[in-house]
Formats: structure tokens, C-alpha cells, sequence
């Protein structure tokens, strides 16, 4: 659910917790954000070649990854929400058939900036962790 108006800065506490987002990991959405991304590497959209690899199968790409930090943002926030510095670490893979579930609580919050833990988990544990820093109107 994206919002159609922005969160203001004085909408926000530290401590908040932002709405759950999840995403449902098909072949379809991994190998086309990968493509979308201009990464063409085998990895992320041959089962054959993935496996030859050592991966079970193909896998999400980090900029993808990233896509879906800044989304899951974005629409908590709103459209006048301005991102400022996504710090993420990858560790688990994205799998097809899977589901990725967003969740993010407010860190810190300073002169109208404000900081949001992110994780994003799936069923082999976290896929995302980071922080986000925004700007609020």
C-alpha cells in the first residue's frame, strides 16, 4: 500500500514501528528486477547454470534488493519523503517461492531527519539488514 500523502516529521517517534511489507519471491519478479537492473549474470535468471554454481537456484540480485529497501520506505513515508543514505548488508538469498517480509522501526530522529532500522527476512532468516536516512517535510 503505498501512501498518497507524506508523513510529516512530527508524525514520528523513535521507537515506531513502520507497517509490515510482504513480497512474494517468484521467478518471475527475480529474474525481471535483475534484468531491470542491467545485471544479466546467469545467477539470477538459469536454474542450470545457478546450480553449477552451488546455488539451488536462481537468486535475487542486490539491486533489487536495494529497489525493495527504498520501496518499502517510499511507501511508508510518502512522496515527499527524500532518501538520503540507504547502508544495507546482504545475507540470506532471495529464493523463488518464497516470501521476503519488510520491517522497519524508527532509530533516531534529528532536525527533521530521520533514521529507520530495515530488515528483510525470509524463511532462511535475514535477506537485508540496514538503515535508511530520510529528510520529512
Amino acid at each position: 500500500m503505498t501512501a498518497t500523502t507524506s508523513l510529516r516529521y512530527d508524525d514520528v517517534d523513535v521507537g515506531d514501528q513502520l507497517p509490515e511489507l510482504a513480497i512474494p519471491l517468484t521467478r518471475t519478479l527475480i529474474v525481471s528486477t535483475a534484468i531491470a537492473s542491467r545485471d544479466y549474470q546467469d545467477v539470477h535468471h538459469d536454474p542450470g547454470l545457478a546450480q553449477e554454481r552451488g546455488s539451488p537456484d536462481i537468486f535475487m540480485n542486490i539491486l533489487s534488493t536495494n529497489g525493495f529497501v527504498g520501496r518499502f520506505i517510499t511507501d511508508w513515508a510518502g512522496p515527499d519523503a527524500v532518501l538520503k543514505r540507504v547502508n544495507i548488508r546482504l545475507g540470506a538469498p532471495n529464493y523463488p517461492g518464497d516470501t521476503m517480509t519488510m520491517t522497519g522501526k524508527i532509530a533516531k530522529k534529528d532536525d527533521g531527519v530521520v533514521e529507520v532500522e530495515v530488515r528483510g527476512a525470509n524463511k532462511l532468516g535475514d535477506h537485508v539488514t540496514g538503515t535508511v536516512t530520510l529528510e520529512l517535510p
